[in-house]
């Protein structure tokens, strides 16, 4: 099933509404960085460009939702960098996704999936250190031009960032507050390149107005989890999910 047809299907809510608290608790509560989890579901059961539209404003929801508990409680000098770094990358995203077909992104999404999960493993094992010292004004600009293209593409735009935030040796809540507050402004940007490419339809934007009580009940899970619930374990489930919809879609997207 694609398209129209499918976001008005009953089993299509069955698999968003899920996916879309699952967004919420990783935003409100550990980052943004698995949050984009809901994205590769749905690009399952949807054209990518579809589920990318859909995921956006319940992103932004939940961001505005997310932003009141942690307000000022950012480090505003390493965000800025990544907000200013941030818009050439979406630029470059917005010029690639002009000229790519569904597969192309079909797959760019389930790499990001699979890079994410690896990444994680890695840095889990050891094998990639952070680093001790506070990385460059420069090396912020730049992660925040990769954070842009990879969000851009495929809402994982968290280990860009977190590499270059980790190195800074952040508070968890300064940490959690600046994921908070960059990706508020990076969507909002990506917002209006959306808009312009055409990705928003009427029907997206209806079934948003469905889901959004879902992507509100995630964001007030995830505040809460932020304190209550192991990293290890919500990362665990996350790692499962990636690996297993980033496999799927390098799999449609090359056959």
């Amino acid at each position: 099933m694609k398209g129209r047809e499918v976001i008005w299907d009953l089993s299509f809510f069955a698999i968003a509404a899920p996916a879309v608290v699952f967004a919420g608790i990783s935003k409100g509560g550990f980052g943004s960085g698995a949050a984009f989890a809901s994205a590769s579901i749905l690009a399952l059961i949807l054209p990518p460009g579809q589920a990318l539209g859909l995921m956006l404003p319940l992103l932004m929801l939940i961001d505005v939702a997310t932003l009141g508990p942690y307000w000022r409680k950012w480090h505003w000098p390493s965000a800025k960098l990544l907000i200013l770094g941030g818009l050439p990358g979406i630029i470059i995203g917005a010029l690639l996704y002009r000229v790519a077909n569904d597969d192309v992104i079909r797959f760019l999404i389930g790499a990001m999936s699979l890079l994410f999960v690896i990444w994680q493993s890695a840095k889990a094992r050891g094998l990639i250190k952070i680093s001790e010292r506070p990385l460059s004004d420069k090396a912020g600009l730049l992660a925040g031009t990769a954070a842009g293209f990879t969000s851009f593409v495929s809402h994982a735009g968290g280990p860009p960032v977190a590499i270059y935030m980790l190195s800074l040796k952040l508070s968890k809540t300064e940490y959690q507050a600046n994921t908070v507050l960059v990706f508020w402004i990076v969507n909002g940007l990506k917002a209006a390149a959306y808009a312009f490419l055409g990705i928003f339809t009427l029907d997206l934007l209806l079934v948003d107005l469905v889901l959004a009580p879902f992507a509100l009940l995630g964001a007030w899970l995830g505040v809460k989890a932020h304190y209550l619930v192991p990293e290890n374990l919500f990362y665990a489930i996350t790692y499962v999910l990636l690996a297993i919809t980033g496999t799927k879609l390098i799999f449609d997207a090359l056959t």
